[in-house]
């Protein structure tokens, strides 16, 4: 029986197309995939958390493989060689041994993001956060994020033609605060559906520019329509910051 072993890790996903392995475009698995098996002479396959979008960035990110050997005394020198060999948009923060069933993705049992909203210029936060200038009525926003809470079906706010099996997530948390100058959304969740929380954030900030109201927007999550929810929110001001084992890691 093989050896299981996590991954821990943050990644700056301005330049990938997100975690997944895709053809013709650069992801955070192959680039992972393609080091650790030339490091470890062996042909390392991981299995991630779960998929991110193009462009959208992840502080905390658990993926998994599988190895043939022991290698739990060689996983700090490991690690080290890792952050030399991959770019400098990956960081591993630690690798280690898990129970052989063990799985990243489908042991997760919720599942945090953060998007960043900047309300004034800011030449250090241009990258990761969404400037809007124009006032918006934060109060508005919590209620209308309150909302969300009461419901289970989030098929409006699902990218169309995604390979999603049904639009249900079991929300447990969401809500706005803000820190000087940011507005900062903060949603967990059981599971995400594709672009999910860019399309809320987008439609979250109509309800407070008030091109939105809160019965308006009752209707855009019953109605299981995307056409009829706000555009997505540029995707540099998401942040998969947290992601919850039912054992400690």
């Amino acid at each position: 029986m093989p050896y299981r072993y996590f991954i821990e890790l943050q990644f700056n996903g301005s330049k990938f197309h997100g975690w997944q392995i895709q053809q013709n475009a650069r992801t955070v698995q192959e680039e992972l995939n393609g080091k650790m098996s030339i490091l470890l002479k062996h042909q390392v396959k991981s299995t991630g958390a779960g998929r991110t979008d193009t462009g959208v960035h992840a502080r905390y990110f658990i993926a998994h493989f599988d190895f043939p050997e022991n290698i739990s005394d060689q996983l700090i020198r490991l690690t080290q060689k890792l952050n030399r060999f991959l770019p400098n948009d990956i960081y591993i923060r630690r690798i280690f041994p898990v129970a052989a069933n063990s799985h990243a993705r489908f042991d997760a049992i919720s599942r945090t993001y953060k998007y960043y909203i900047s309300t004034c210029k800011d030449v250090f936060r241009e990258e990761y956060s969404w400037p809007i200038y124009q006032s918006l009525d934060l109060g508005i926003m919590q209620n209308a994020s309150k909302l969300l809470l009461d419901y289970q079906d989030f098929t409006s706010f699902c990218k169309l033609h995604s390979d999603n099996i049904d639009g249900l997530c079991k929300l447990l948390s969401a809500e706005w605060s803000k820190e000087e100058h940011l507005l900062i959304f903060t949603i967990t969740a059981d599971r995400f559906l594709r672009n999910m929380v860019r399309a809320l954030v987008g439609t979250l900030v109509m309800t407070g520019c008030k091109k939105l109201s809160i019965s308006q927007l009752k209707k855009i999550i019953t109605s299981r329509d995307r056409s009829q929810a706000g555009e997505s929110a540029p995707a540099k001001g998401l942040f998969l910051h947290h992601i919850e084992y039912p054992y400690p890691l």
